[in-house]
C-alpha cells in the first residue's frame, strides 16, 4: 500500500513535442521506482486541471499510461490517484485494474474517488449528477469492484449499477489494495473505513488531525481496527540540490504559466511559492517530517515544477524515503 507515492499529474514539459513526452514520463517512473517510492501514480483526467494549466494542455489516459509503465518499472505499485468513478462502469474498471495487475506482475492498486471535475464531465459527455448521487454511485461501485477483484461473482441490482454473476477471469494475481482519495469527513472517510485499505487526504496540513479523528470514529462505528488503514497526505514538492536551484525551478514553472513572481511584491511572491513545499533535501525533509508527525503514514507527492528534470525525482525519493522510514 502507498506510504510514499509519486504522482505524475502533468504531461506538458518545456520544449517537448507530444512524440517525446512519454520518454519523460518513463524517466520519472524509473527514477521513482529506484529511489524509494513504493507507488507510481497518474491522475485520471482527460483535461488538465485549472491549478496546473489550461484544459488544452496535454493529458494522457491513465490506465493506458500505467499499463505501459508496467513494462518500464520493477517494484513500485501502479495506481491512479484517483480513478473518477463516473468515467467507467464498475465492472469495466474492475477488469481494467485486474488486467493492469496481470501485465505488471501483481503490482496494481485501485485508487478511486467519487469524481469532481464538472467542466470535464460536461465537455466530454460524462454524467456528473449531484454530490449525493456521485457518492451513491461510488458506494455501489465499490461493492461490485471489490468483489470482482476478490475473484467473486457479484450480483447487484442497485439504483445506479446492475451486474449479474459478474465474472472476472483471470483474477488478479495479487491482492489489489483499494485506496480512496478525498477528505470529506461524513461520506468519503466513512467509505474508507468500510471498503478501503488506504486513504489519501487532500487538505491543509492543519486539518489532518481532525480528518484522522473522523476516520477513527467511522472505524469504531463499523468495528474496524483503524490501524489497518494506511493514510497518506497529498502535497506538491519542489526539491533540488540547493535552495536557490529549487526556488529558480519553481519560479520557472510559474513563468511558464504566465505568472512573473519578480513583478510581485515580496509578500505576494512568498504566498505563491508557499503553495509548494520547496527547498534543498534538508529543508524538504524537515518540513514533511513535521507533517508526518501529525499522525500520517506517508505522502503522495507531485513534482509539477521540476519532475521532468533528470535526477529530480530520484532526489525526491531519496529525501522522502528517509522521512517515512
Amino acid at each position: 500500500m502507498t506510504r510514499l507515492g509519486y504522482q505524475i499529474p502533468n504531461f506538458t514539459y518545456p520544449d517537448t513535442e507530444p512524440r517525446d513526452l512519454f520518454g519523460l514520463v518513463v524517466q520519472q517512473a524509473r527514477e521513482a521506482d529506484a529511489s524509494g517510492f513504493d507507488t507510481v501514480m497518474v491522475m485520471d483526467h482527460f483535461f488538465q486541471l485549472p491549478m496546473l494549466g489550461p484544459p488544452e494542455y496535454e493529458m494522457l489516459e491513465c490506465y493506458s499510461v500505467l499499463a505501459a509503465l508496467a513494462q518500464h518499472t520493477e517494484t513500485a505499485r501502479l495506481s491512479a490517484l484517483v480513478t473518477g468513478n463516473t468515467y467507467r462502469s464498475p465492472a469495466l474498471l474492475a477488469k481494467t485494474v485486474t488486467t493492469l495487475d496481470v501485465v505488471s506482475g501483481g503490482r496494481a492498486q485501485l485508487g478511486i474517488g467519487a469524481g469532481w471535475f464538472e467542466f470535464e464531465h460536461d465537455a466530454l459527455g460524462f454524467e456528473f449528477g449531484t454530490f449525493t448521487e456521485r457518492f451513491e454511485k461510488l458506494e455501489e461501485a465499490l461493492q461490485i469492484i471489490t468483489a470482482m477483484l476478490a475473484a467473486e461473482r457479484p450480483t447487484l441490482d442497485g439504483r445506479w449499477y446492475q451486474v449479474k454473476d459478474a465474472i472476472n477471469s483471470p483474477a488478479p494475481i495479487s491482492r489489489v489494495p483499494v485506496l480512496i482519495g478525498g477528505s470529506g469527513e461524513r461520506k468519503t472517510l466513512r467509505l474508507v473505513a468500510q471498503y478501503a485499505d488506504a486513504s489519501n487526504l487532500i487538505c491543509d496540513a492543519a486539518e489532518v488531525p481532525r480528518k484522522l479523528d473522523a476516520l477513527a470514529a467511522h472505524c469504531a462505528d463499523l468495528g474496524r481496527d483503524r490501524s489497518e488503514i494506511v493514510v497518506s497526505h497529498q502535497c506538491n514538492v519542489c526539491v533540488a540540490p540547493t535552495h536557490d536551484e529549487a526556488v529558480a525551478e519553481l519560479d520557472a514553472m510559474f513563468a511558464r504559466r504566465g505568472i512573473d513572481l519578480s513583478s510581485m511584491s515580496d509578500e505576494d511572491a512568498a504566498q505563491m511559492r508557499a503553495l509548494i513545499t520547496c527547498g534543498d533535501p534538508d529543508e524538504v525533509g524537515e518540513l514533511l517530517g513535521e507533517r508526518l508527525a501529525l499522525g500520517l503514514d506517508g505522502f503522495t507527492v507531485n513534482a509539477v515544477a521540476n519532475g521532468h528534470i533528470e535526477g529530480r525525482v530520484a532526489l525526491l525519493g531519496e529525501t522522502l524515503a528517509k522521512v517515512v522510514a
